[in-house]
């Protein structure tokens, strides 16, 4: 009798976006994170995000404001980084990862997990910004986050609120699936890899 492979709607995928204080990993921060648990249909099982307080109350950037939208008055008033690293990782476990872009986001969160003694279970990780670049070998479309929900419809209401783009990843992450001809577990191996 042979092993019948499970279906991809029986996996959970964690979708995870942050929004951090700029772009590099040695002097920026993660300021939110957000996460939304699906299945392999797109049903949502979790939603979830936080801002993190800096651990110095004063002295901190924000970064790009006029992008993400977050203020220093915001954070200071957030929970501190390690209670909110300990949420995520509870939500990650049992999880396979998911993020639009998934080494930018791997990387700041690990950088911050390790400033805060928190493991974080990064389970294989897959990445929809490579997933849908490898659909386009010619590179003739934008791979943006919001370029890609136009493509398939998908809603996103307000661009770089990390709930708001994780939930635009999750739902489209079903499309991006559909596209490969993922139907089993099995089968997320075959494509683009993450790291």
């Amino acid at each position: 009798m042979s092993d019948v492979p499970s279906p991809v709607s029986a996996e959970r995928f964690a979708v995870v976006d942050v929004e951090t204080s700029g772009l590099s990993l040695d002097r920026h921060r993660v300021l939110q994170v957000g996460v939304v648990v699906v299945d392999g249909d797109g049903e949502v099982l979790d939603r979830w995000s936080s801002l993190l307080a800096p651990r110095s109350r004063w002295l901190f950037r924000v970064g790009p404001t006029s992008l993400h939208g977050i203020h220093r008055r915001q954070l200071r008033s957030a929970p501190p980084g390690r209670e909110v690293l300990i949420q995520l990782a509870q939500r990650l476990q049992g999880s396979r990862f998911v993020a639009h872009n998934a080494p930018f986001d791997i990387g700041f969160l690990r950088k911050a997990a390790t400033e805060y003694g928190v493991v974080l279970p990064i389970n294989e990780p897959m990445c929809t910004l490579r997933m849908s670049r490898a659909l386009d070998p010619q590179r003739e479309q934008s791979h943006r986050l919001a370029d890609v929900c136009a493509r398939y419809q998908v809603s996103l209401v307000r661009p770089h609120d990390a709930l708001a783009d994780a939930d635009a990843t999750a739902a489209v992450l079903p499309h991006l699936l559909r596209a490969y001809g993922i139907t089993t577990v099995d089968q997320l191996s075959t494509l683009p890899s993450a790291s």
